[in-house]
């Protein structure tokens, strides 16, 4: 299965100013293969060692942060003679010794001569717990599931992926059909590694369907297992009411639809926990279309998305012929679908500061999503299946002649005046 991000991984490897590296991502994303992939293909030896219930190792980290005695129990415990240059040190799950994350300090200033990785789900929490982060000490490259990019190659389809890569979309155009198609699978299988691998090997769907389920049993049990206690419910609550919030038309998080009387000062920290797990991604509101965005950011107004086009799907229980043949599986639930999967793909394509904007004027202005780009402001719209009329986005550029935006529908590519139209698949 190749993977788009395993590039960066090879560029820290090279890196002249390599730091140590964490690998930041929610369960099951494909972290621990990653750095697999990375040992196998270029290193000589690999020391991997598990911290999940490793007590021996946690008093490794727990003693002091002495960089040579903790070399000299890894190489014991690993078995592996580590040597610098052409060893790689794997830590996995180390959510569980958060002592080994702030070691990473201590290997940066005293031993940047070796190659150590670490990952784990959860780190976001586990960094809470009095630990000190190493700011300025680490790299991190944060792994999603597969985009659609991904799901192409893995499933062969490598010509595809070339011609949207090189932006051919002359050609795209000609094959939107089977662009089409392939769009639709990855609606319903999503990018989980282990889902898209059941898929291009057995086109068992309801294989992929256990996987989904699987998946989300193991994230529920996490709430157990990580989140404070007063909070387990809260968390359950928010989660799994997320597609509700998502399906419908203003997609604006409500309290109050989660249960009757909620409000925010009961669910903040809930949702919070959710985002630091990176099993949601919150979308902020920008009062104002102008730049830098931040600046105009209402964090009291946001949209939640879950991190998995397929996993979504699992949690509402969308049937394989409603979105492998129904053609309105794009415009479907308000399009929440399609909101969801460009969501996805920007933040896999590594945009971080993403904002929608709605006025309660009566201007009724609406844009789907905001981001910064080259210094300039970039709109984007998305609209489920062929329905490209957008009267929000219209207005807006009209208002500002100097604004270019992005519209994304089942429509294929087409150039005009203020702004560029894409197919979904080809988003870029």
């Amino acid at each position: 299965m190749e993977r788009i991000v395993f590039q960066k991984l090879v560029e820290w490897k090279d890196s002249a100013t390599r730091k140590p590296l964490i690998l930041n991502g929610a369960r099951q994303v494909g972290k621990t293969w990653l750095l697999e992939q990375l040992g196998k293909q270029y290193f000589k030896k690999v020391a991997y060692l598990v911290c999940r219930k490793n007590q021996t190792l946690k008093d490794v980290f727990s003693l002091d942060f002495d960089t040579d005695r903790i070399l000299r129990a890894l190489r014991a415990l690993s078995g592996v003679d580590i040597t610098p240059g052409d060893t790689l040190i794997v830590l996995d799950e180390v959510q569980d010794i958060p002592e080994a994350i702030e070691s990473l300090k201590y290997f940066c200033e005293e031993a940047p001569e070796y190659h150590i990785a670490v990952a784990g789900s959860l780190l976001g929490i586990s960094l809470h717990r009095d630990i000190s982060y190493p700011v300025g000490k680490i790299d991190e490259i944060n792994v999603y599931p597969l985009n659609f990019d991904e799901f192409l190659l893995a499933k062969g389809e490598t010509e595809a992926y070339k011609l949207l890569k090189d932006k051919d979309f002359h050609t795209t155009n000609l094959i939107h059909e089977k662009y089409t198609d392939l769009l639709r699978q990855y609606y319903y299988v999503g990018g989980m590694p282990e889902a898209v691998k059941v898929y291009i090997e057995t086109d068992g769907l309801q294989a992929v369907r256990n996987i989904q389920k699987a998946i989300l049993n193991g994230y529920e049990r996490d709430f157990s297992k990580h989140a404070p206690k007063d909070q387990i419910a809260r968390i359950r609550l928010v989660w799994q009411t997320l597609p509700s919030q998502l399906f419908k038309e203003n997609k604006k998080f409500i309290y109050g639809s989660i249960k009757h009387g909620a409000r925010a000062k009961d669910f903040e920290i809930a949702i919070q926990w959710l985002v630091d797990a990176g099993l949601v991604y919150k979308v902020p509101l920008c009062k104002e279309v102008k730049l830098p965005l931040k600046v105009y950011e209402d964090p009291s107004a946001f949209k939640l998305f879950t991190l998995d086009l397929g996993l979504l799907g699992a949690m509402v229980g969308t049937e394989a012929s409603q979105v492998l043949v129904k053609n309105d599986i794009f415009s479907e639930y308000k399009g929440g679908m399609t909101e969801q999967f460009i969501l996805e793909e920007m933040k896999s394509h590594g945009e971080e500061n993403i904002f929608y904007h709605k006025t309660d004027d009566g201007t009724r202005l609406e844009i789907d999503f905001l981001i910064q780009r080259n210094g300039k402001l970039l709109p984007i719209e998305v609209k489920a299946e062929g329905n490209v009329r957008a009267n929000s986005l219209s207005n807006l550029l009209k208002q500002n002649p100097e604004l270019h935006a992005i519209r994304y529908s089942m429509k294929p590519y087409i150039e005009q005046p203020q702004m560029t139209c894409y197919p979904l698949y080809a988003i870029q």
